[in-house]
């Protein structure tokens, strides 16, 4: 399976890594305004490739996008120190002005993956611009404030996160749902499980949690000035169920055109990610307060959305 990467920076640097380390493309070409960064990031991934799976990688310009199966747009600039996703929109919405018709000149087939913050409003550009259907035009949406739930739940359960079952939704950012009251491990809710387990999942914990998992990328930032090894591991993830049309459930973000309950604005909720793109859009089970907190997240965004008429 051929991939392309728009955008050889952290993000999609760390994304194309992953995807040799894990044996999930066969050719990945990478494409970027610098071109030297592009060369020099395709062939330091490639001196990874003898200690994983046979691979490809070349940064040969958009041509090389010619028959890729999915497309990574890890494009713009980057999150600044105390700047909100949001506020990236006016920095950048033009650069995929320029971007998609060239993607979609070389590679009309893709299944389009954006992963450049803000996510949801670029997800929701990319749509626009492309003509393609939302299906086809997937972001990765809160994947990772998902495995980070997941991850400290795991943390303080005592087990594999990958056991745990838990979602975070609407916009990746500020106004994100943690959507507790449907949290469960083997089949419970947490706090049965807690409780089976000798821990407590009291309404401080929780809060603590939620601190973490909102705050995340301000405390990564601040630290390291950019956060990418997590995402880049969830885009390979994407990348994998598509060229193996797992239909795996995700929170992923597209403009919605399913559920009626919701405006046709573009946020996460689970979806399922097979070859062709987001197959099925669930809508989840909420408490009160999670269904208020999901619609002003929506409306966050919707708001925000005005910003993109050109």
């Amino acid at each position: 399976m051929k991939v392309g990467v728009v955008g050889c920076g952290f993000v999609g640097s760390s994304a194309a890594y992953a995807m040799v380390l894990r044996g999930v493309a066969s050719e990945i070409a990478l494409v970027d305004v610098n071109t030297a960064l592009a060369s020099a990031q395709a062939e330091d991934i490639l001196h990874a490739v003898p200690f994983s799976a046979p691979a490809r990688v070349v940064a040969e310009g958009y041509s090389a996008f010619d028959g890729a199966a999915a497309v990574i747009l890890a494009c713009g600039v980057g999150q600044q120190p105390g700047e909100t996703r949001l506020q990236l929109l006016s920095r950048n919405a033009e650069v995929f002005w320029s971007v998609i018709p060239q993607v979609l000149a070389h590679a009309p087939n893709a299944v389009l993956i954006v992963a450049s913050n803000p996510v949801d409003l670029i997800t929701q550009i990319v749509t626009d611009i492309s003509g393609l259907s939302p299906a086809r035009v997937v972001g990765s949406g809160t994947i990772l404030d998902t495995a980070r739930l997941r991850t400290l739940l795991g943390e303080h359960l005592g087990i594999a996160p990958q056991s745990v079952h838990a979602y975070v939704l609407g916009e990746h950012g500020d106004s994100e749902v943690l959507a507790w009251s449907s949290a469960k491990a083997a089949g419970v809710p947490i706090e049965v499980f807690a409780s089976h387990s000798g821990k407590t999942m009291s309404a401080e914990i929780k809060s603590q949690i939620d601190e973490k998992v909102r705050r995340a990328a301000y405390r990564i930032i601040e630290g390291k000035k950019a956060t990418y090894y997590g995402i880049g591991a969830g885009l390979a993830s994407m990348v994998k169920a598509i060229r193996d049309d797992e239909r795996i459930v995700l929170t992923l973000s597209s403009v919605n055109t399913t559920l009626p309950k919701f405006p046709r604005a573009c946020f996460s909720l689970p979806r399922v990610l097979g070859a062709k793109g987001i197959l099925t859009t669930i809508e989840p089970a909420l408490d009160a307060p999670e269904a208020t907190a999901l619609q002003h997240s929506i409306a966050v965004l919707s708001e925000a959305a005005q910003h993109l008429r050109r």
